[in-house]
């Protein structure tokens, strides 16, 4: 699994089109739809991916309107139920049989019941990238994972929660699949050597948990760690505690880490809902980051910390406000495809049992 700052042969998205995920904000939401795909398109290829024909024209309308070149986007056809790529789609892993996109099995996030579209992305998305679909399998079944579940350093580190991939009970993806079992699944998978397990998500998350919130590799051993310095917040605790496991941990190499903080937004709320608000989403494309905004004090101090960890990008933000009323932002909406793409090959083993 490369690390997400590699080289892009194109970046995925799904178009907002599900009012209902973005009630009473929905035609905002997808205005910053519109701002990811005007900045990204000048960098890479865009692939978007649109319910059908009609939805097809009216999104090129849109995107007209604020400048974008059409004709350097590849628009495709699939109905979806919801919009974030990077959790419905599949995760890219490169090695010497070329592409491949790991498809993992998709249930939305173990709490909503509209998914069956979604499941299919996987699949429709490495046909169309060339890569060779692989199925993540553990004793004897296909794993259930979302791509904003794992940050990797792309070379052999990856970051996780306990709560996301560990937690029995509520939204548990795997039960009965325990931390042995899931190190080797992500070693069989994605190469991993180390996986490095972070404590739970921040308040507002309905994943339970992803990573992508809260913790992301920003270069070989360097990690970026969303910090709350209110005592009163009920983020405090938790991120708190990730950032002193983090200060201890080595990368899979057995050096020790850099930490970075990342400030946290103040409380975002909508309609009486905390919304998970982080810093943390940003997307690592060519030549640019892509960070969200909140129209909070600390968006400026945010940008300048993702500005020193990435001296050869353009960093730029993205207003979010309205998008996170969808409980995501740019990282959850986006999914990368590495530039390397030779012959799809191997198909994926079986992890062994433990």
């Amino acid at each position: 699994m490369p690390a997400e700052w590699e080289p892009h042969a194109a970046t995925w998205l799904v178009f907002a089109h599900n009012a209902r995920d973005w009630p009473g904000k929905f035609a905002a939401a997808r205005w910053a739809y519109v701002e990811i795909i005007r900045h990204l398109h000048r960098r890479e290829t865009v692939f978007v991916v649109v319910q059908d024909a009609g939805a097809s024209e009216a999104v090129k309308r849109l995107l007209s309107r604020a400048g974008v070149a059409i004709d350097r986007l590849q628009f495709v056809i699939h109905a979806t139920d919801r919009s974030w790529a990077r959790d419905s789609g599949p995760t890219f892993v490169t090695g010497g049989e070329g592409l491949g996109a790991v498809c993992w099995r998709f249930n939305a996030w173990a709490k909503y019941a509209d998914r069956q579209r979604d499941a299919t992305l996987g699949r429709a998305v490495a046909k169309r990238a060339g890569a060779a679909a692989l199925t993540p399998r553990a004793r004897g079944k296909t794993v259930v994972m979302e791509g904003g579940a794992i940050d990797g350093n792309g070379l052999g580190a990856l970051l996780a929660t306990e709560e996301c991939l560990l937690a029995d009970g509520r939204q548990a993806r795997n039960p009965g699949l325990g931390r042995g079992d899931i190190e080797r699944l992500f070693e069989n998978c994605l190469g991993a050597r180390k996986v490095l397990w972070l404590d739970r998500g921040i308040a507002g998350d309905d994943t339970h948990g992803h990573i992508d919130d809260i913790a992301r590799f920003v270069g070989p051993r360097t990690v970026a760690a969303a910090t709350e310095t209110n005592p009163k917040d009920e983020n405090y605790a938790p991120l708190q505690e990730n950032l002193k496991r983090l200060r201890s941990m080595t990368d899979q190499s057995g050096r020790p880490l850099e930490v970075v903080e990342l400030p946290m937004p103040r409380p975002l709320y909508f309609a009486g809902v905390r919304l998970p608000a982080s810093y943390a989403n940003f997307y690592v494309a060519n030549g640019i980051v892509l960070a969200p905004t909140f129209n909070d004090p600390n968006d400026r101090a945010a940008l300048d910390i993702l500005a020193e960890c990435f001296p050869d990008r353009e960093v730029c933000g993205i207003h979010c406000v309205d998008m996170v009323w969808g409980f995501g932002a740019i990282h959850c909406a986006t999914q990368q495809q590495p530039s390397i793409a030779l012959a799809p090959g191997a198909a994926l083993a079986e992890a062994p049992p433990s």
